[in-house]
């Protein structure tokens, strides 16, 4: 479904991201972890066209979107959570849901003109969703609430649930559980779990927390200084000395 192929972005004489060729099946999870500064989110930005590459290629469904910009992208089905919420703030919490429906809906018909009653059963029918998606992320008590004064775990889920919205064929969350607190951690982890049970859709996601990766990832691919140094499944990945030392800080005994 998805593939980067010599993916590698420069800044100056620095190499971000270094010849980084992977493929995504759908039905899948893939955590991307790595220490601070591993070129993690670059990738991602690499990936879902926030930053362009200088080298490489990636491919959607077998489509070559490299010179996309990131909101054809989307439009292709890839969607992308961000590690600060990209929200709405003045708007309320069921608003920013249903511009999101009404955006994806908008671009699958690509736009054209509609009488007032259509557009009065498309606007019911998107407010419908809207509400079906925030009952899922346990928001709709919430949801004539404006974005801007809701506590950092709701607007994470708000987040989520914009993504929700978009229905893309690829998910891709960085870091979702950043300063949620333990008691919010697990409304997350049971979305993410929920779209992962599509075997349709396939999710990336960048996390630093290894309980969460060890729960919900199929595969682990590890990043260091930019290039891919493991790739497996979780538990042969994390129990690598080369990753145990480049991530977790171990130092093999045979190196001491």
């Amino acid at each position: 479904m998805l593939e980067t192929r010599d993916l590698t972005i420069r800044f100056g004489g620095h190499v971000a991201v270094d010849h980084v060729s992977c493929a995504f099946a759908p039905g899948t999870l893939t955590a991307i972890v790595g220490p601070n500064g591993a070129g993690k989110t670059t990738y991602f930005n690499l990936i879902s066209g926030q930053l362009p590459a200088s080298e490489g290629q990636v491919l959607l469904n077998g489509e070559y979107i490299t010179r996309l910009p990131a909101p054809l992208r989307t439009h292709r089905g890839l969607g992308r959570a961000f590690q600060l919420t990209q929200l709405f703030p003045n708007l309320t919490v069921q608003e920013n849901v249903r511009l999101a429906v009404q955006a994806r809906e908008s671009g699958r018909r690509g736009g054209g003109g509609l009488d007032l009653f259509s557009v009065w059963l498309d606007r019911k029918a998107w407010i419908d969703e809207a509400r079906q998606i925030l009952h899922s992320v346990r928001l709709e008590d919430k949801r004539d609430a404006h974005a801007a004064g809701l506590p950092h775990g709701d607007q994470r889920k708000l987040e989520v649930a914009l993504l929700m919205a978009l229905d893309p064929k690829v998910f891709m969350f960085d870091e979702p559980t950043a300063g949620m607190s333990v008691d919010e951690v697990p409304v997350i982890l049971d979305l993410i779990r929920a779209l992962k049970s599509r075997k349709d859709r396939l999710i990336l996601l960048v996390e630093h927390k290894m309980d969460v990766v060890s729960e919900l990832a199929d595969r682990i691919i590890v990043l260091h200084n930019g290039q891919l140094v493991a790739d497996g499944e979780p538990a042969a990945v994390i129990a690598s000395p080369v990753v145990q030392q480049a991530y977790l800080g171990i130092v093999p005994e045979e190196a001491v």
